[in-house]
């Protein structure tokens, strides 16, 4: 049975992205060129909740790639794959091409 990680409050889940480890003509690449620390929201929670009991919505939607601090969040495997739940106050910005 596949299971499904569906995040509360203004909780976000994301898949990090792994940069390649080497190029396409086959020159492996230092582990420090792939230090940007970015993924990919699999899942957003509805938000959190103001005083007066209304909810404020997540800023970022599934499909965006976000910019992660180096610490923190928690990391969860499902199956297969791993994936790390933040608050989106701890996201640190998202990434345009």
């Amino acid at each position: 049975m596949a299971k499904r990680l569906i995040p509360t409050f203004n909780r976000i889940l994301v898949e990090k992205i792994t940069a390649p480890a080497k190029t396409s003509s086959g020159i492996l690449l230092p582990e420090s060129s792939s230090k940007l620390n970015s993924g990919k929201v699999v899942a957003v929670g509805p938000g959190a909740r103001s005083s007066e009991g209304k909810v404020i919505p997540v800023s970022v939607k599934e499909g965006d790639t976000v910019l992660l601090p180096e610490y923190g969040g928690s990391e969860y495997k499902l199956e297969d794959k791993t994936y790390h739940l933040y608050r989106e106050d701890d996201i640190l910005g998202t990434l345009h091409d």
